[in-house]
């Protein structure tokens, strides 16, 4: 008799995929991770803010001590007018519990290693530069193709793959990521004197100009703007130059900003999208977690902690029953615990983003956050 697999493939080494990879390990299971990146030890982009329920899932992944001194914590958001004048402090209500920073910066480059180092001290088996493709199912088990050559099977793949999930679409789920229509720029520079939590300028002249300490020494600052055809934005060598003239208009810490804010090639362009899978997150033992599943613009803050709390979730679920038992009900299980705890936030972040493109007299951006932030306290 053949005896059945009883590894789990986890295909995207980014956030999820890697703290995916690493509670699986801590549980006790057997776990390979595949990443199309030849090199995911850093990977890019610049900064990221994480709130309280996501900074419980890395302490759990045993990681946090590490995030947190390569970070920054705070307990306040300031609402600012353009010329810098504050207008309004808002306590962030502590979503981890009161023993974990409210809101927490750190350059996602720097993140991305301390979670790699996690992934690959643990245990897994890592497999960079390869493209994985599900070629068959059996009941018990996947098949997986790599580069369409080496063919391997699982007890379980875990579809960790990010907004354009190619095997969301391979397994037969249909749903695609919808852009917002609004699109940022975001750079590290270094941390001005006296800039110590987030300040947020909502309205004209951009949507939202923001900043976030990521460390010591340094902040990401964002600018969000209306998206444009791609035939109007400017070129590559510009962007620098672009972002500074979208920075010029606003007082406080900006000037200081926009001083460092000279080498296009630290400036990150990114348009807004969503996505919301609202049915079944598996098809047979191929299963999403993450941006695969759900993806909101990053008006809330909350688009990696919802790929944390995915991971948190089902590394609990699949730790309490054998590889044989992972059957359609426990899958269901993990799309009931996180559906509409996800869809609470794709949909409270495009709302947001809605009332400043709309300009809307009705928004009211504090109290949707306070409200989301209140549900988010509780465990997924």
């Amino acid at each position: 008799m053949r005896t059945l697999p009883s590894t789990i493939l986890v295909v995207g080494g980014g956030i999820t995929g890697s703290t995916m990879a690493v509670l699986l390990r801590r549980v006790g299971l057997d776990v390979e991770l595949a990443e199309a990146a030849p090199d995911w030890n850093t990977g890019a982009g610049s900064g990221i803010t994480l709130h309280g329920n996501a900074l419980r899932v890395l302490r759990e992944a045993g990681v946090w001590d590490e995030v947190r001194m390569a970070g920054h914590g705070f307990g306040t958001i300031g609402l600012t007018a353009v010329d810098g004048s504050l207008l309004h402090e808002e306590r962030s209500l502590p979503a981890g519990g009161d023993d974990l920073p409210a809101t927490f910066g750190i350059e996602r480059p720097r993140l991305q290693s301390i979670l790699a180092a996690a992934v690959r001290a643990s245990g897994v088996r890592v497999r960079l530069g390869v493209r994985a493709q599900v070629t068959a199912q059996y009941g018990n088990s996947v098949e997986v193709a790599y580069n369409d050559s080496e063919s391997r099977r699982y007890a379980l793949v875990i579809a960790a793959d990010g907004l354009h999930s190619t095997l969301r679409a391979a397994v037969g789920i249909t749903d695609t990521p919808k852009t917002t229509g609004m699109a940022a720029w975001r750079a590290i520079v270094p941390r001005p004197p006296g800039l110590d939590r987030t300040n947020l300028t909502y309205g004209a002249p951009v949507h939202i100009a923001g900043y976030c300490p990521t460390g010591p020494d340094t902040i990401y600052a964002y600018l969000v703007e209306s998206t444009k055809p791609r035939s109007e934005l400017p070129p590559p060598a510009s962007h620098a130059a672009h972002m500074r003239a979208l920075a010029a208009p606003y007082g406080g810490h900006w000037p200081a900003i926009r001083a460092h804010l000279t080498d296009s090639s630290q400036v990150n362009y990114s348009r807004f999208s969503r996505l919301l899978v609202r049915n079944a997150w598996h098809r047979g033992r191929v299963v999403l977690a993450g941006d695969a599943a759900h993806s909101c613009p990053p008006t809330l803050a909350q688009g990696a902690a919802m790929g944390l709390e995915d991971a948190w979730v089902l590394s609990g679920l699949l730790a309490d029953e054998p590889p044989a038992t992972w059957d359609d009900a426990l899958l269901t299980r993990y799309h009931d615990r996180r559906s509409r705890r996800a869809a609470t936030v794709v949909e409270a972040s495009v709302r947001i983003g809605q009332w400043l493109l709309d300009s809307s007299p009705h928004a009211d951006i504090p109290n949707l956050m306070n409200r989301t932030m209140t549900m988010l306290r509780q465990m997924p």
